[in-house]
């Protein structure tokens, strides 16, 4: 009898099939996923708020609870100061409902079946988060001047860890809702980049972009700031060069490049990128150009979150991860880091190097280089350059004789010595050569030489 359900269903199904194109579109509009176990199982922590959600994946958990308070003081702020009543933003987001539902891979049922409860957590979120992106150019006038979140205080102690848990996959709200917001508040007088501007201050104040087109959500704008604003264009469609859960790295290991220090050896030196883009590196004349990028505490869950995007987000792009393998590769150890923070590459702000070495080796678990990643085109450069005979007897020179101090000590020895005895065989032989030879024996018995006569010197009579 079970088996005759499931195969009516699957009949129904087959009839209610639509067609590639609007398959298409609707796999389009996903953008917010739910990160699988065989990812967050690496670092649970990366993937959950501490302080505050957005969206429905992680609303309701009791250590977020606190916040719903704030959230609905901030909408209230939000709606006294436009004057404009809450059905108006009703309203506009109910136009784009079903669109804003299906950005979310995947949605509870709670969330799906339920439209006015569903709206009623994206107009609380947007406005929530529309007031702490304001935050980033200046404190908010209506808030009192202790208020825990919306003042000098709360910007100071709270807003890094609500811009850390707003980088988050899982904790995305579609930047769709933010726009209606906007439009209906601004009565539509706002440019299509004012939310992106928002962000990009708050999220990356020092990033000067002036155009970043369409984005997802807050950590699809990250990423492009981070990537600036002019891509490498792909000249080709991507191939998916990620992992599967079982953690099988597709890298191809005769590409890997040596570490920084290794590199070094060889006569490669680090010099900083003309600008802060991660796609901006490039090998020429034996200088590897790198971006600059500070490590700090929040770095390890903002990387393994783009990391996760990209993965999940088919047609996102590859250039995030790529660079994060790339940088795997030159960094193994301390010394590694202390080499590229020497070069003024490395910002270190969380103390050791270390620490640093080993979040680098911690984000590139189980991620391989993108097939069509410019970074493949640099790594064979740097590959080859090392490969020449004299790279690499100067690389096995150093790493020989100069990388431990009791080495360099018994190799000036030895040079002192050889060159001690080759002093000692000149000395030896020099006089061999340059002596008079001794007097003949019998030189009493010899004629006397002939005088040669000279008309300047006539002979006597």
């Amino acid at each position: 009898m079970e088996e005759m359900k499931w195969v009516i269903q699957v009949n129904d199904d087959l009839k209610k099939m639509v067609d590639t194109s609007t398959e298409t579109e609707q796999w389009k509009r996903r953008s917010i996923y739910k990160v699988p176990a065989c990812v967050a199982d690496l670092n649970t922590k990366a993937y959950i708020p501490q302080a505050v959600s957005f969206g429905p994946y992680h609303h309701g958990k009791k250590h977020l609870n606190q916040m719903e308070e704030h959230k609905h003081r901030a909408l209230l702020h939000f709606l006294k100061r436009c004057r404009k009543p809450i059905d108006l933003f009703f309203n506009s987001l109910a136009q784009v409902v079903q669109e804003l539902k299906d950005s979310y891979e995947p949605l509870d049922p709670m969330w799906k079946d339920d439209t006015p409860r569903f709206l009623q957590l994206m107009i609380l979120d947007g406005c929530f988060m529309l007031e702490i992106l304001r935050t980033a150019t200046s404190i908010l006038d209506d808030y009192a001047p202790n208020d825990p979140i919306f003042s000098n205080h709360g910007k100071l102690y709270l807003m890094p860890y609500i811009r850390r848990d707003m980088l988050m996959l899982e904790n995305q709200l579609p930047i769709l809702v933010l726009d209606h917001l906007v439009h209906v508040e601004n009565n539509e007088a706002k440019d299509k980049e004012f939310v992106n501007k928002l962000i990009l201050q708050f999220c990356s104040p020092n990033t000067r972009i002036s155009k970043m087109g369409k984005c997802l959500h807050v950590l699809d704008v990250h990423r492009k700031s981070l990537l600036g604003e002019n891509p490498r264009p792909k000249t080709r469609p991507r191939k998916w060069a990620g992992v599967s859960c079982t953690g099988v790295n597709h890298a191809n290991g005769d590409e890997l490049i040596r570490s920084a220090t290794e590199l070094y050896e060889a006569g490669i030196r680090f010099k900083k990128s003309a600008s802060e883009s991660l796609e901006d590196i490039s090998f020429t004349g034996g200088v590897l150009r790198l971006p600059v990028i500070v490590v700090d505490d929040a770095t390890e869950s903002m990387f393994l979150n783009l990391i996760a995007f990209e993965r999940f987000h088919v047609g996102a792009g590859n250039e995030i991860t790529s660079y994060i393998f790339f940088m795997d590769n030159i960094i193994d150890s301390a010394k590694d880091v202390a080499l590229l923070h020497s070069s003024r590459i490395i910002q270190n702000a969380i103390g050791s190097d270390k620490a640093v070495a080993k979040l680098f080796n911690s984000l590139s678990k189980d991620i391989a280089l993108d097939p069509e990643s410019s970074l493949r085109v640099v790594q064979k450069r740097v590959s080859g350059y090392c490969k020449k005979p004299w790279n690499q007897w100067r690389a096995n020179l150093i790493h020989t004789y100069f990388r431990n101090p009791w080495a360099i000590l018994s190799l000036i020895a030895a040079i002192f010595l050889f060159a001690i005895t080759i002093a000692q065989t000149i000395y030896t032989i020099y006089p061999y050569y340059h002596e008079s030879p001794p007097s003949s024996p019998y030189h009493d018995f010899l004629p006397p030489s002939p005088v040669v006569s000279s008309k300047h010197n006539p002979p006597h009579h």
